[in-house]
């Protein structure tokens, strides 16, 4: 392991992952905060917003030319969909050598970029310095899934429900307690970006339907599956534990996982493991922390494996 420190900016830190990136970059032995933009918090002390960092950083205001200008080793792009490309530009224009990690989706689809979902795709790391984070729910679908791909008889079905951070801190019907309070709400029912993520990564169309709910942190993801051949709950219990075994952050049970035992918690639980009569239908459960496996903590692996750090540095 090298005692190199490394230097890292956050662009878009006002959001909860950015306050997740944060805490996980103060823990880190080899990382450095070179800088954290927010529009809305310009001018405040880093360290007035997270008790975890003991700094002496102020939040900036950073557009595309004077953040790629700040020549850090690294920076993480924490904005929504659609506001990426100009960041990236500006990089790849002043410090082409600066690692990019963008949480948004506009460049899951580039081929030129690494997809980083390292339980599946640490193999195809090649030394890309642009890495695309997965969505949060890709991430919980495609651990569910990944194991029996080539054994799918059809597409797989994914009901999935978040906790409302998931959303965001714009205001919206799908953020706000009082709306969601008592209910479940259902939306992009069809087409969904990460409907599109998974069945290109997959190689197979997926369906998922969305919901957000009350709580505030958290996935679950209800999977299921037909099956080519009959195979037993135990034979395909035995091929996740098999498939997950080297991996830390993915834990195989029995029973399906309960999203409040996963909140604020860096893996992933894959459980129930439920067979129809005759053995070709199975009903699979996975959950993790939106904002941490399925935001932060996934963009801290792929940051230690591009910078050659173990990739749960500051995780475990």
């Amino acid at each position: 392991m090298t005692s190199k420190t490394f230097t890292v900016g956050i662009i878009g830190a006002r959001g909860h992952t950015g306050a997740e990136l944060i805490k996980l970059i103060a823990a880190h032995p080899n990382l450095e905060l070179a800088f954290v933009s927010s529009r809305e918090l310009a001018g405040q002390p880093v360290a007035d917003h997270s008790a975890a960092y003991a700094g002496a950083l102020h939040y900036e205001n950073l557009d595309a030319d004077a953040a790629a200008a700040k020549g850090a080793d690294a920076v993480i792009l924490a904005l929504p969909n659609g506001k990426a490309e100009p960041y990236v530009k500006a990089i790849d224009a002043v410090a082409p050598q600066t690692i990019v990690v963008d949480l948004s989706a506009d460049y899951r689809f580039e081929p030129s970029w690494y997809y980083g979902l390292p339980e599946l795709t640490r193999d195809k790391y090649a030394g890309q310095k642009r890495i695309s984070n997965p969505g949060c729910y890709a991430t919980a679908m495609q651990l569910a899934i990944a194991p029996l791909l080539d054994q799918l008889a059809g597409p797989p079905q994914c009901f999935g429900v978040s906790g409302y951070s998931g959303a965001g801190t714009t205001p919206s019907d799908k953020n706000n307690p009082e709306l969601l309070h008592d209910n479940l709400m259902p939306y992009a029912l069809t087409n969904h970006m990460h409907e599109r993520e998974v069945s290109a990564q997959l190689g197979v169309p997926v369906e998922f339907m969305p919901h957000v709910a009350p709580h505030f942190r958290g996935i679950t993801m209800t999977v299921n599956l037909w099956l080519l051949q009959p195979m037993t709950a135990e034979a395909i219990k035995a091929r996740f534990t098999a498939r997950y075994a080297n991996e830390p952050l993915v834990e195989v049970i029995d029973e399906a996982p309960w999203v409040s035992h996963i909140a604020g918690k860096h893996g992933v639980q894959i459980g129930a493991f439920t067979t129809a009569p005759g053995n070709k239908r199975v009903v699979i459960v996975s959950t993790l922390d939106n904002l941490l496996k399925g935001a932060a903590t996934q963009a801290m692996q792929n940051l230690n494996l591009a910078l050659g750090l173990d990739e749960l540095t500051s995780i475990m």
